[in-house]
């Protein structure tokens, strides 16, 4: 009977210690997760991917000729193009334009001339007959006065009544030969008119032939100097390649880079290229050649942005020079871009992840002795970390997750906020100070700017 009761109190002491382990005690016991505030050097960086393109090139365009507008030639085909990469020199063959486009639309304007011609023979005759005409109705007309000014001087015997009406035929038909000489004049500077409009668009069709037979003669496109062929790109930023279309609007065919100075064409998202500046530091690495490290500088930053293909974003080009030994680098190669957009020698920051924000302000879960919420006044971040201007202290522990008792924590550093308020009411008041200053000054154009005084649009990515 004892063995029996002791061996219940094993199972029951055994389920106990079971139900401890596997059930444990419903009071939370979460471990916190904190930082401290550090100080010291911080760095706000940009990361992008670039191409490598030359700072300056020879374009090999389309024949100058295509931009005439008599050509009316608004599209042609790249039949033909050198491989790209090849090393040509000054007047080797790069690609043949397609000769047929040319050939239907010179055809069709030699029919034209031919045309042009007739009709200018046919104004010839027919200005020759109607004024042909005109001087016989002249001469009928002079006779005519001929033989009214003879029956008044026979009449002279005759009586008054009969001799007032031979005057009055010799007025009437004197009359009627100035009216035909007036009409022949008239009639003669229209036929002239006529013929010479006929033989200024023979004129004009001759020089629309003579353009297109030497844009015929022209459609083998050599290279202008010595030079790597690099292909240009189409109005949607693909390559061009044999089949591709240019025009007069889009007559880039190839380039030959000036291998010695080189940029990176690099596109930044519109959230970071506020911090993009000419003149910042650019450390790059070359894909292709991993153990290659350069230094650049930021040369251009885009004002406008441009739609990411199938995304809503917009991006912004940006140039990049590139420093140092670039015998070994090669046009369209890929480079990793770090730009410096500002250094910090010795400030105070916390992890980006500390931050909570409300509808009005930013805060961070304090620990000093017990946990609260302190306000803080936010600088400049990068990735990771975010400068502090005021709330925190170097060495100060942070809870980097909110804590379940978060919505009964006390608020401090609320004249932190009143001071953020008060800077931004003297902000906007500024900016609206400039605004009105500048609708008082007079707008005086500036007729002789050229171009974009920004020095174009750059993007970054």
């Amino acid at each position: 009977m004892k063995r029996k009761t002791w061996l219940t109190s094993i199972v029951a002491v055994a389920v106990l210690l079971v139900g401890y382990l596997v059930f444990p005690s419903s009071k939370s016991d979460t471990s916190e997760i904190t930082a401290k505030v550090q100080k010291g050097p911080f760095e706000i960086l940009v990361y992008s991917s670039g191409q490598l393109e030359a700072q300056n090139s020879e374009n090999i365009v389309v024949p100058a000729q295509l931009q005439d507008r008599d050509v009316r030639i608004y599209e042609i085909n790249i039949t033909d193009l050198i491989e790209e990469g090849t090393v040509v020199d000054s007047g080797d063959y790069v690609a043949t334009l397609d000769q047929k486009t040319v050939e239907e639309v010179l055809n069709t304007a030699k029919e034209e001339l031919e045309t042009a011609i007739n009709e200018f023979e046919d104004a010839k005759m027919d200005s020759n007959l109607t004024l042909s005409g005109v001087r016989d109705q002249i001469i009928n007309a002079k006779e005519q006065v001929e033989e009214f000014q003879i029956i008044l001087d026979e009449s002279v015997y005759e009586s008054p009544s009969v001799i007032r009406k031979a005057e009055m035929d010799l007025d009437k038909a004197r009359r009627k030969l100035e009216q035909e000489k007036s009409g022949y004049a008239l009639k003669e500077r229209q036929a002239e008119a006529k013929v010479e409009r006929r033989k200024l668009e023979v004129q004009q069709r001759k020089t629309r032939v003579d353009k297109l037979e030497e844009i015929y003669h022209s459609l083998v496109i050599t290279a202008p100097k010595h030079g790597m062929v690099i292909y240009g790109k189409d109005n949607s930023g693909e390559k061009i390649q044999p089949g591709s279309t240019v025009s007069p609007w889009m007559p880039m065919i190839a380039t030959l880079p000036d291998m010695s100075s080189m940029l990176s064409l690099t596109y930044v998202n519109e959230i970071d290229i506020s911090r993009l500046k000419k003149g910042q530091k650019v450390i790059l690495g070359i894909d292709a050649i991993p153990e290659k490290e350069l230094e650049g500088e930021v040369v251009s930053v885009a004002n406008i942005g441009q739609p990411m293909p199938k995304s809503d974003a917009k991006v912004f080009e940006v140039k990049i020079r590139v420093f140092g030994d670039v015998s070994d680098l090669k046009p369209a190669m890929t480079t990793s871009n770090v730009i410096y957009t500002a250094t910090y020698t010795d400030t105070t920051f916390i992890p980006t992840e500390a931050i909570f924000e409300n509808d009005s302000l930013q805060f961070v879960y304090l620990k000093k002795g017990k946990v609260v919420k302190q306000i803080i006044d936010l600088g400049d971040q990068n990735e990771n970390l975010t400068l502090i201007r005021k709330g925190l202290e170097e060495g100060d522990e942070i809870l980097l997750t909110e804590p379940e008792n978060a919505e009964d924590l006390a608020l401090e550093g609320l004249e932190i906020y009143e001071e953020i308020k008060a800077r931004k009411i003297r902000e906007e008041q500024e900016e609206q100070r400039k605004i009105e200053e500048d609708k008082k000054k007079p707008y005086i154009p500036n007729n002789n700017q050229k171009g974009n005084p920004m020095g174009g649009m750059i993007i970054i990515g």
